[in-house]
């Protein structure tokens, strides 16, 4: 008999990316592919206070997650999730024949004590124990076995290394689980929960097997390695590097079925997976979360990204603080200047005129007669905004994002008069109209330094007569957000839905103070 198990997280770690709201027919189906598959360990979701819905994998009742599980189980354990703190134990029904089996409990090493008389708790009632603190990684050697210690006395199922962080290596591994397989009760199975981070989830993995002895070794992955940031070990793929180690033992079209059915489809709308930012994260040992939030600012060249997250206190980078990252960031961006005498200059060039302000959007390409005919008929300054068009001239290119100057503006290009935010490291032979950062940034977060509304703000500063808005045509999860394609930008759904929202919001705003017209279709209108 196999010592391996292998743990599916799709319907949990997964539904950070959709917000768990799978579908009460998909969680259903998904649970019934994975029994059929063979899976060792199902975990189901989330148990959490508050209301119920029935189309998300976060309960608050053991008997909500019973009702959704198959009438076969098979050899299959199903489980669900706690994070210490979180769900109160009073909804848990004691453990039965029609329940689920056994309960994953998260915590962080300042809760060690509270969260394993938690534990203590919830084994009482029944349920397999799995105990998972987070970021077992980052343990020193004497805090991982000081709470060895209390974990044998617990004698739960089984004890997890958490791979918070997506940083170890194979080197890591042997030294964690000689330390854990030591000092930990033979009695107690051991588990390994892995991020993607450094594309190492599978090889780290892989690892585990050559140290397989008389303790069962739990693996969690997901299908499609769906997860949160960077994602998880692949389900699919370790299914059948076992099934190659070990003989037939998992079933792997049911999995592809689920890929196929579901998973493919919520693909198309959200992104995980490997990217820079989250190896820089890894690298720097941050958070995940502090990666993400830094790349879908989508203002940052990589360098930059990298400057901040290594000015992260390194006593805070493993647990995300969103308050921390974003001040780091406005100081990293600030370089606060004085810009009473540039302000007074652009007056004088842009007070009491009629301004086309001009966006990349897509629009600006079919509109391209009616831009020129406007620009004629009332004498319009033409300004840009973070892009150099290359089928008409302007009078002003209005720059605010450090990552468009580093990867798209090019002053060598042709000529242009350039107003750029105090946060860009313009290059000293480039002259132009540097005008302060922080002044001009909005005050919700999602479009806090959104280009076009600061330019917009910039505007209000200048007292045009009026302002007529052009590629302004609002964000869309299509092709052809812009009128080049090498400038689209990878976006999430919910974040695009968000974030249309806060930008029309805006210019409304701004429209009751300035005289704004939309020049070319826009959702924003």
């Amino acid at each position: 008999m196999s010592k391996i198990q292998l743990l599916d997280c799709t319907l949990r770690d997964g539904g950070y990316i959709n917000n768990f709201r799978f579908g009460k027919y998909a969680i259903r189906k998904i649970l019934q592919q994975l029994t059929h598959a063979g899976l060792d360990i199902v975990e189901c979701g989330f148990l959490e206070d508050g209301e119920y819905d029935e189309d998300t994998s976060i309960f608050n009742a053991a008997e909500q997650i019973a009702s959704l599980l198959p009438n076969e189980h098979g050899r299959t354990m199903f489980v669900a999730m706690v994070c210490y703190g979180e769900y109160d134990l009073s909804q848990l029904s004691p453990c039965t024949r029609n329940s689920i089996d056994g309960i994953r409990v998260t915590f962080h090493y300042d809760e060690v004590e509270g969260a394993l008389e938690y534990c203590r708790e919830i084994k009482e009632k029944g349920y397999k124990v799995f105990v998972q603190p987070v970021g077992t990684s980052s343990y020193t050697d004497i805090q991982l076995l000081h709470l060895i210690e209390k974990v044998n006395e617990l004698q739960p199922y089984s004890f997890y290394l958490v791979d918070t962080l997506g940083l170890m290596h194979k080197n890591d591994i042997a030294r964690f689980f000689y330390l854990i397989n030591t000092n930990l009760d033979k009695s107690i199975n051991m588990g390994f929960h892995s991020h993607n981070n450094l594309q190492l989830s599978f090889s780290n993995s892989q690892e585990f097997f050559e140290y397989v002895g008389d303790r069962v070794i739990s693996l969690d992955a997901s299908i499609y390695g769906m997860g949160r940031g960077a994602g998880n070990l692949n389900t699919e793929l370790i299914a059948n590097y076992v099934n190659d180690r070990e003989g037939h033992m998992y079933a792997i079209e049911p999995l592809l079925e689920v890929v196929d059915e579901f998973i493919i489809h919520i693909r198309q709308k959200h992104e995980w997976g490997y990217t820079v930012p989250y190896y820089l994260a890894a690298i720097n040992g941050c958070h995940p979360n502090y990666a993400s939030y830094l790349a879908q600012k989508q203002t940052l060249a990589v360098k930059e990204i990298s400057a901040i997250l290594h000015m992260i206190p390194v006593e805070k980078r493993s647990l995300y603080n969103k308050e921390l990252v974003n001040r780091i960031y406005l100081e990293y961006q600030s370089h606060e200047v004085d810009d009473t005498y540039v302000l007074k200059n652009l007056k004088e060039k842009i007070g009491g005129r009629n301004i086309i302000l001009m966006a990349p959007g897509g629009s600006i390409t079919d509109c391209y007669d009616e831009i020129v005919q406007k620009q004629n008929s009332e004498n319009c300054l033409l300004i840009s905004v973070t892009f150099v068009p290359d089928f008409m001239d302007c009078d002003f290119t209005f720059l605010a994002n450090a990552k468009r100057y580093a990867t798209t503006f090019n002053p060598m290009k042709k000529e242009v008069s350039l107003i750029y935010t105090s946060n860009i490291r313009a290059n000293q032979e480039q002259s132009g109209y540097c005008v302060n950062y922080v002044s001009l940034l909005n005050e919700v977060d999602i479009i806090r330094d959104n280009s076009a509304l600061m330019a917009l703000n910039l505007l209000q500063k200048l007292s045009p007569r009026k302002v007529y808005l052009a590629g302004m045509d609002g964000y869309s999860m299509k092709k052809g957000n812009y009128y080049q394609e090498r400038l689209n930008l990878i976006q999430d759904r919910d974040y695009v839905l968000e974030m249309n929202k806060a930008i029309k919001h805006r210019i409304s705003e701004i429209g009751k103070v300035m005289d704004i017209e939309f020049l070319t279709p826009s959702l924003y209108e």
